[in-house]
């Protein structure tokens, strides 16, 4: 049966097929196994793996639904295929990019030369809410800050990737990467071996090897904990699945205490000391003396032990100042500030509300562009101007108008399509994807990343959290790209 056709690809990039109805390099054989399939075949086997995702309760949590509290996170069998020398752009273009943003974070709360020399606007960092003044004067340990990066890429209409966001604050989705995977190996065991893919197996022990790097130098053997906010927070499968295979502790803030300078987890043979923290809390929530008074997710105290250099954390609080949405704007100019390089992948085009000029265009453009909040996450905050009505759009304008530095603005971006099972059919749905960076001894980005599909026919959004799902994402190596 002849799945893949030359379908209208309806003016999108198809990353499988080109315009003439070619596979593209590297995609051959995964075109070839599929389009041999017997007829149904690729449907009971979709049936297969989502059974099998189920069966491993891969889930995740959506706040404020009321069907339950626990859904399976959709899976798409067929993968997406990166060749080698596309990735090696992609990588070389994140380490760049991770080792600037992490210098940035350092010289904002330290010297402050990148506000000094004009480069980046001194009320843009102080309005942010993500600036952490209590963060000011310090270096955390081995002068790093963000140790583990999600960044969003998306795959533009002339091929090219461009980075959408950074995560640096507290990233989630790299479960879903490793599960997927083995889904994968499961489904399709020959094609996988046939086509050389680089692994993702190795990425909690890469985790592990960062997080010990942290702990302090008279340390032989740290005692290391995931700080979770618990089984209601949307992550927690992760929190417990990292926990698990790399084996550190799970904590709650319930579990830990500051005591003689130290932070000590509860135990029942009493009190055991933690040298490191993997935090999965946002700042706000990690300690009450300092930051809410109100949360009870956090450890009173934890900071100044901190500070002291009595334990370290991952990530360092105050990272976010690095993926306010308004900063984005200004980081290629962040790196070749701090590396003297032009960046290797660029941003998308950004229009700045605070400037008087970008404003203007924006509010006169709104039905054209995407409109974002600073500091929002998972789809939320956000306008999608093409697919809006006119009371949103008015809406947008006034908080635009009311509060201009919180707002930035961007073309619809024409995102690549990946074919993905629809029912019975095939069908192109668009994708975006988030390699993770891990920062310790050296920057480590792992092969691939999480590929979410957005699975409402024509939506851009890719949000688990409003309907998307993922696919496993294949890294080739060299001689098979």
């Amino acid at each position: 049966m002849e799945i893949f056709r030359n379908d209208d690809h309806e003016g999108f990039y198809d990353e499988l097929i080109d315009e003439k109805g070619i596979p593209r390099p590297g995609v051959e054989l995964l075109v070839e196994k599929i389009n041999s399939l017997p007829e149904g075949d690729l449907v009971l086997r979709q049936k297969a793996a989502e059974a099998l995702l189920l069966k491993m309760g891969i889930t995740f949590n959506v706040y404020g639904q009321n069907e339950g509290a626990e859904k399976i996170f959709p899976f798409d069998l067929i993968p997406r295929i990166i060749p080698s020398n596309e990735w090696e752009q992609i990588e070389a273009g994140l380490k760049q990019r991770i080792f600037a943003l992490n210098e940035f974070i350092q010289d904002v709360y330290n010297d402050k030369k990148i506000l000094k020399d004009k480069i980046v606007p001194e009320d843009l960092i102080f309005s942010s809410r993500t600036y952490r003044k209590e963060c000011e004067g310090f270096t955390p340990p081995r002068g790093i800050w963000c140790h583990v990066t999600g960044t969003d890429l998306v795959r533009g209409g002339d091929g090219c990737f461009y980075v959408l966001e950074d995560n640096l604050r507290c990233p989630s989705g790299v479960s879903y990467v490793l599960e997927n995977r083995q889904v994968l190996k499961r489904t399709f065991p020959q094609l996988f071996e046939e086509s050389q893919v680089r692994q993702v197996d190795d990425y909690p022990g890469k985790l592990l090897q960062m997080l010990e790097y942290l702990a302090p130098d008279e340390i032989q053997s740290p005692t290391i904990g995931i700080l979770t906010p618990g089984m209601y927070n949307s992550a927690y499968f992760e929190h417990s699945f990292l926990s698990q295979q790399m084996g550190v502790e799970l904590v709650e803030g319930r579990d830990l205490v500051v005591s003689d300078g130290f932070v000590y987890m509860l135990t029942t043979r009493g009190l055991k000391r933690i040298d490191v923290l993997y935090r999965r809390i946002d700042d706000d929530f990690i300690d009450p003396a300092v930051f809410r008074p109100d949360s009870l997710l956090g450890v009173k105290g934890l900071i100044d032990v901190y500070k002291k250099g009595r334990i370290a954390m991952a990530n360092a609080p105050g990272t976010g100042i690095a993926d306010d949405k308004v900063i984005y704007a200004y980081v290629p100019e962040i790196i070749k500030y701090y590396t003297g390089e032009e960046p290797i992948l660029p941003n998308v085009p950004t229009y700045i509300c605070r400037e008087e000029k970008d404003r203007a265009y924006v509010l006169d453009h709104l039905e054209e562009l995407v409109v974002k909040a600073a500091n929002e996450s998972g789809g939320y905050g956000m306008l999608i101007g093409p697919h809006s009505t006119k009371a949103e759009r008015e809406q947008f304008a006034r908080l635009i108008t009311d509060n201009p530095r919180n707002y930035i603005a961007q073309p619809t971006l024409s995102l690549s399509r990946v074919p993905t099972i629809v029912g019975n059919r095939i069908e192109g749905r668009h994708v975006d994807l988030r390699p993770y960076i891990l920062f310790g001894k050296d920057i480590y980005v792992q092969p691939g990343g999480l590929t979410r599909v957005a699975l409402k026919k024509g939506s851009l959004v890719v949000n688990s959290s409003q309907g998307g799902g993922s696919k496993d994402t294949w890294v080739l190596l060299p001689h098979q790209s």
